[in-house]
């Protein structure tokens, strides 16, 4: 395994043993509850609308450590974001863990890059995604 995989593969189970923005939002005045019947990942996000920023976001739920990172690491990303960034960070993360990274500024992405290699696993896109589709939802 080359370093940066061991890089990722520390980043995802750092994120899925000590997830960031786990647990209920006070005040949230956005949520939805995703749930993957493939494996039985469920996720809740609650957000904290400012104007149109995310002032606030946590996640709760269980699933695999797939998903429990995505959510954290998406979280974070999100965090003061607008809206209309939220959801370019979706469609970028998305083409990258369904194999269409060649498409998708990583740079832009940040660390949500180490789910490149999701792509290889297709039954593992839904619980890369899981989150990512909840938050959709909730700021809907």
């Amino acid at each position: 395994m080359s370093e940066l995989q061991e890089l990722y593969q520390g980043l995802i189970l750092d994120h899925n043993r000590s997830p960031r923005n786990f647990g209920p939002l006070e005040g949230a005045d956005r949520h939805a509850e995703g749930y993957n019947p493939l494996c039985g990942d469920q996720v809740k996000v609650e957000v904290k609308l400012e104007g149109d920023r995310v002032a606030d976001i946590k996640f709760s739920g269980n699933g695999c450590a797939i998903s429990k990172a995505s959510a954290s690491l998406m979280t974070a990303a999100v965090k003061g974001k607008s809206v209309a960034e939220a959801q370019a960070l979706f469609e970028g993360f998305h083409s990258l863990v369904t194999g269409h990274g060649d498409q998708v500024d990583q740079k832009a992405l940040g660390k949500l890059a180490i789910f490149a290699g999701v792509a290889e696993f297709p039954v593992r896109v839904k619980c890369a995604t899981l989150a990512w589709h909840t938050l959709r939802d909730a700021l809907k």
